[in-house]
């Protein structure tokens, strides 16, 4: 199966038309359509169905794609390794990092990376960990930060690997007139009569499961996957939530008071690559500095 023909069925699959495909190769649409031909003689099956706004693909254009994504996942990894062997330093990694770990962790990992590596390019994108792994996955991004809250299944899709970073505490947040404020340490099951305050919908879960064990079902008034929006409410007494470290060190609402809760186990932070990868400098430059940055 010629591969310069796989990569241009993959840019067809990933624009969702073959005008966008040879937009982005300047190519002519008949072009690309000769070559998308000749790969679906080759596989012996259809992998696209020509639609009026575009194409959708076939189950084997589906199975096809993932094989078209490792491969210019290795040409991505041969083309930046050549250039450090040639340069001894230099290459590209992009990052897409959750926004409190894109606050904190990242910035300082950049930090360390533009210290010891000064001609690599750090490139920060933002994105919970579903969409960053799409991002891993389809090849626009080399690492994803993510987390998993304790209890919550970790899969790495097939092909990636998953390389654990650290650790995340999770802490209550109250508003500073709560009953509790005053306390060192919070029960969950003195906080049933209370009203919360949900993040994303993985934190969500977390905190229903968390509550249901202390015996209440949480009432859940209002949900932010922004830290300085939640902050915002719980200090102004519209209900408590819990919020991970990260999220507390990139920023810190005055009006709240922030108290350990026994058994509260931390999430668990992750590096996610395709495993061909790890082969690239670049690569292994940034999971050293991002697991520095967090342990420092």
């Amino acid at each position: 199966m010629d591969a310069h023909r796989l990569l241009v069925f993959r840019q067809v699959a990933r624009s969702g038309s073959i005008a966008g495909a040879a937009r982005v190769l300047g190519w002519t649409q008949p072009a690309v359509s000769q070559h998308l031909r000749h790969l679906e003689r080759q596989a012996g099956l259809p992998l696209v169905l020509r639609r009026p706004r575009g194409i959708q693909l076939t189950e084997a254009g589906r199975a096809l794609l993932e094989h078209a994504d490792a491969l210019a996942t290795r040409l991505h990894a041969a083309a930046d390794e050549m250039n450090a062997l040639a340069r001894l330093e230099g290459g590209t990694v992009r990052l897409a990092a959750f926004p409190s770990a894109a606050a904190t962790v990242v910035p300082a990992a950049m930090s360390l990376l533009a210290a010891r590596h000064p001609a690599l390019d750090v490139r920060l994108l933002q994105a919970e960990p579903p969409e960053a792994l799409e991002l891993v996955t389809a090849g626009e991004a080399d690492l994803a930060m993510t987390f998993a809250h304790d209890g919550q299944p970790f899969t790495v899709p097939s092909g990636l690997l998953g390389v654990p970073v650290g650790q995340d505490p999770v802490r209550l947040v109250l508003p500073n007139g709560h009953a509790q404020a005053g306390a060192a340490t919070v029960d969950l099951r003195d906080l049933a009569a209370d009203r919360w305050i949900a993040g994303c919908e993985r934190c969500t879960a977390h905190l229903e499961r968390l509550c249901l064990a202390a015996g209440f079902t949480p009432d859940i008034r209002h949900g932010s996957d922004d830290y300085v929006v939640a902050q915002s409410l719980i200090a102004r007494g519209l209900g408590i939530g819990m919020l991970p470290r990260l999220a507390l060190r990139a920023f810190r609402d005055p009006g709240v008071t922030v108290r350990e809760v026994p058994g509260l186990r931390p999430r668990a932070l992750h590096l996610i690559h395709h495993r061909e990868a790890d082969r690239i400098p670049a690569v292994r430059a940034a999971v050293r500095a991002v697991h520095d940055a967090i342990t420092e």
